[in-house]
């Protein structure tokens, strides 16, 4: 049974921001992606509106996002993200279909 944490989050930039915000997105993403318990870390940016972003993120387990969620880059990434854009943030857990989870 798969206790993963996905997390999505949906970031629109503030005006005149777009740039801004996805250097941060970009520039932290090595770190988030060298985490222990980090099994995906993406940024996509939305083909209709190039101010919004999609961060894609995939943890083993609650612990992995706590773990996160203590780390430099992501203390960081909450002092500026206010000021780039506004954010909406899912943190999921897997259903299970038949005999699996997804």
């Amino acid at each position: 049974m798969s206790s993963h944490v996905k997390i999505t989050a949906i970031l629109t930039s503030r005006p005149d921001k777009a740039e801004k915000l996805q250097a941060l997105l970009v520039g932290m993403a090595s770190d988030c992606r060298a985490e222990p318990g980090n099994l995906r870390w993406d940024v996509w940016q939305d083909q209709s509106r190039p101010d919004r972003y999609v961060l894609d993120e995939l943890y083993m387990d609650g612990a992995a996002v706590a773990a996160h969620r203590e780390t430099r880059h992501y203390k960081n990434y909450l002092a500026q993200i206010g000021d780039l854009a506004d954010r909406t943030a899912l943190v999921l857990s897997p259903i299970e279909i038949g005999h699996e989870r997804v």
